[in-house]
């Protein structure tokens, strides 16, 4: 519990008081937002605020994490460090395109093809090192089966071990990429992103801690017990990213003085993916990320019906938040009521996870 305690504090005082000193270089370095210009024109205003504020919240969640671990005498897991490894290295393929826009002053950074060879790239190597590795117990971080709150019947190595490997990557592929653009669609107006995120990763706290004190080699199990590797540690990597988020959040809400950019967007959505994968709950995580994936399929639907209406449109704009923006709605409207949303799917997500664990 103390390893969770020190990676939320450490963190959250790293970006509560380290964002600051970021602003004032990305301000002296003119590395400020681009907007396009076929958004909503509240937005022209919030033109050259400092962006790659992602930065902060990935260095804050890696000093939580093995700060906690320092003080505590801990010592790091292979399933924290691999969510760790997809945090930094999205986040690394967004602070490049984060980057790029910022030099070439466009909305458009890196090529579509090029951003999701890069978060391919990532995805790959994360699957291939958590379907191996198994610990003394025989567990891997990753399972080759698809899992709810725990792994499900459905098993990625119906025709052997080999394929099942090859499929779960394919899988954690979907996964990693899907999870890490949703959140960078939900970063479109100030705190949005942050304050939902917070409380996707603060859901996860609670799963892992749930699964640490139910595993499956203990003796004091309540209810059905998990066979997840490493599930302290994930409880600390959760946390440490909440607190991140907490400090980062106190200079992102509106008026926003810094933008997490790509890099934090990516970096969150390719963390969440990964808390999914090794805590067995990558279809559980559709509830407790539940406004990502409405938010996706905003965008998914407006797409898809302007191209078989020939250029109507559901929403006045997409993804959903701007739809609102259009129809009147004040930002800071809007983003606590998503946040309402974002914590109402967290906490069912919750309740279905502890509900089938005591059924």
């Amino acid at each position: 519990m103390l390893n969770t305690l020190f990676a939320a504090a450490i963190a959250l005082v790293v970006t509560l008081f380290g964002t600051p000193l970021l602003i004032r270089f990305l301000v002296k370095h003119q590395f400020g937002q681009f907007i396009r210009q076929d958004g909503p024109t509240s937005h022209l205003t919030k033109r050259g605020t400092p962006t790659m504020g992602g930065l902060v919240i990935v260095l804050a969640a890696l000093l939580g994490y093995f700060g906690s671990d320092l003080l505590t005498g801990h010592r790091p897991a292979l399933a924290g460090l691999l969510v760790l490894f997809l945090m930094v290295g999205l986040g690394l393929v967004g602070f490049i395109d984060d980057f790029l826009k910022i030099h070439h002053q466009q909305s458009e950074g890196l090529k579509p093809s090029w951003k999701f060879a890069g978060q391919g790239l990532v995805a790959i190597v994360f699957a291939v090192l958590a379907s191996h590795f198994p610990n003394s117990a025989g567990l891997t971080p990753a399972s080759l089966r698809i899992s709810f709150v725990r792994d499900t019947w459905l098993n990625l190595a119906f025709a052997g071990k080999a394929l099942g490997v090859v499929l779960f990557v394919i899988w954690a592929y979907f996964l990693i990429t899907a999870w890490s653009n949703a959140v960078n669609l939900t970063d479109g107006l100030d705190g949005l992103a942050t304050g939902s995120s917070a409380m996707a990763f603060g859901a996860y706290i609670i799963v892992s801690l749930w699964q640490a004190n139910n595993w499956c080699g203990s003796d004091l199990v309540i209810g059905q017990c998990y066979a997840v590797r490493d599930p302290l540690d994930l409880q600390v990597v959760a946390s440490a990213v909440v607190g991140a988020l907490i400090g980062f959040l106190w200079w992102n809400a509106s008026p926003a003085r810094i933008f997490m950019g790509d890099t934090g967007s990516l970096a969150l959505g390719g963390a969440f993916a990964g808390m999914s994968i090794v805590t067995r709950t990558e279809l559980l995580a559709v509830i407790i990320g539940g406004l990502f994936v409405i938010i996706v399929a905003s965008d998914v639907i407006q797409i898809g019906w302007f191209k078989i209406s020939g250029g109507k449109r559901v929403f006045k704009m997409a993804p959903l938040h701007h739809h609102f923006e259009l129809s009147g709605w004040a930002e800071v409207t809007i983003v606590i009521r998503f946040w309402l949303i974002a914590g109402l799917l967290a906490a069912l997500g919750v309740g279905l996870f502890y509900g089938e664990s005591v059924a």
